[in-house]
This record gives C-alpha cells, structure tokens and sequence, in this order.
C-alpha cells in the first residue's frame, strides 16, 4: 500500500518529512510550541517551505536556547542575526521572536498561581482535544476560524507579536491543535 499525502506537501524531502513527522501531530512541548508559534510568524508575506528550510539556522540562532535567554535578547543583538542570511532578514520579525519570548515569560508567571503552564493555556482553546476537520481537499480547508480569531486576540492581549488569526490557525495545525490532514492522507487521525 503506497503512502499517501495531503496535497499540499510536495516531493521535497523538507516538507515531506515536516508532513510526514510533525504537522498535525498533537504537541504539548513549550519549546515546540513557541518554535513554531515564532515560525509561523516568521512565514508572514512567504512560503511555509521558505521558513522550513531556514528553521536549522533559526535555531542556532534562536530555539536551541531557553525562553528566559531569547527574552534577554538586546536589539544590537538581533541587528546583528540580519547578517545571516540563513533568517529572513526582517527585523520586524526578528524582534517578534524576542518579544514573543519575554510575553511567554509574562504568562508562565501569570499562570503559576493556576498550577498552569502556557501549553495548557493553549489547549484550553481548543478544550484539550485535536478538532478533526473534514477536509476533502486542501485549498478548502480554512484559513482561520472563530478559534483562531480568539486565540490571535488572546496572544496579543498578553503581548505576543505576529499572531494573527490566519497565523494562529497555521499553528494550530502544525502543532496537532487541529488535524486538516485531507481524508485520503495517510496521516489522518480520526
């Protein structure tokens, strides 16, 4: 029985193995979670493929390291990552990723009290569970939902930076929030 993908998922062997291993698969992970809530900033105006194949260099600049050191970030410091030509070279962008990290540091603090923790927060959005969509073909699938709106004004309330609805949506499929794998996908979950 041969594999089969979701439509949108070319040959190349990036987003084969993004398809493949990650995308749609539940996550729970903080420092997934911020990687790809970031990520899917970064890809605002681009191709998810562009940011995949830059997320090695995205990550020795940025995710290989804690929360709390991305926050201490100084602006000469991200001026500095736009040499790279491995980032997209938006400073904008950039310091979204900082900024976004000192707003997950802000919540956690927020949250302790509860006895919680910002994947939780997340989840609640979605009460705990995968939403199964059926999605018959790709390009039908939404771009943003009623869910992603609150989540999008969830974040920016609490200081997050490149989380607009249709971004927010984008990750929570990357992150299993949401399973729009097309039917035929051997990767659907149902």
């Amino acid at each position: 029985m041969s594999i089969q993908r979701c439509g949108w998922c070319s040959n190349d062997p990036v987003y084969i193995a993004y398809h493949d291993d990650e995308w749609g698969k539940p996550s729970h992970d903080e420092a997934h979670l911020f990687e790809m809530l970031c990520l899917e900033g970064q890809q605002a105006g681009l191709s998810w493929i562009t940011v995949l194949k830059k997320r090695d260099c995205y990550r020795r600049h940025f995710f290989h390291y804690a929360i709390a050191e991305i926050a201490q970030f100084s602006d000469s410091d991200l001026e500095d990552k736009l040499q790279d030509a491995g980032l997209i070279r938006h400073i904008g962008k950039l310091k979204a990723i900082r900024d976004n990290a000192m707003a997950w540091q802000d919540l956690t603090q927020e949250l302790k009290p509860q006895q919680s923790n910002v994947s939780d927060w997340l989840w609640r959005f979605v009460a705990d569970q995968t939403l199964h969509n059926d999605v018959t073909d790709y390009r039908q699938a939404p771009a943003q939902t009623e869910i992603s709106v609150a989540l999008s004004k969830a974040l920016k309330k609490k200081g997050f930076k490149f989380v607009g609805p249709t971004t927010c949506y984008a990750f929570m499929q990357a992150v299993g929030m949401v399973d729009d794998h097309e039917n035929h996908c051997s990767f659907k979950s149902f």
